[in-house]
């Protein structure tokens, strides 16, 4: 291993439909979350789908695409990187978030 990249690939439905803003330079940021589903058998060998859920953010072309063709339940693949971050809520408790962004997105489902 030559280098070390922050690289992650996901397939999974989309569970609402995306998020798009304008930014003021004309940018577009898209949000929007992913369900991913393993399947396993328990000790007793009863089937067991456990569902994580991805918060995804897209910027700019990505954006439009997600805007343009992306609804709820959709099938995807999204290829990007981990990013963390914190913000203060009204209340002035400290919140952090693990976001993925997307820069290339293959489309499963019609």
């Amino acid at each position: 291993m030559n280098s070390l990249k922050n690289k992650v690939q996901l397939i999974g439905n989309l569970g609402n439909d995306p998020e798009v803003i304008a930014l003021e330079s004309g940018k577009k940021l898209a949000k929007f979350s992913i369900a991913t589903n393993e399947t396993y058998k328990n000790a007793q060998g009863e089937k067991i789908t456990d569902t994580q859920w991805h918060n995804v953010i897209a910027w700019g072309k990505v954006a439009e695409l997600t805007e343009n063709f992306l609804t709820k339940g959709k099938e995807v693949v999204i290829e990007g990187k981990l990013t963390s971050r914190s913000y203060e809520t009204k209340t002035g408790e400290k919140r952090y978030i693990t976001e993925v962004v997307c820069q290339e997105l293959l489309m499963l489902s019609n």
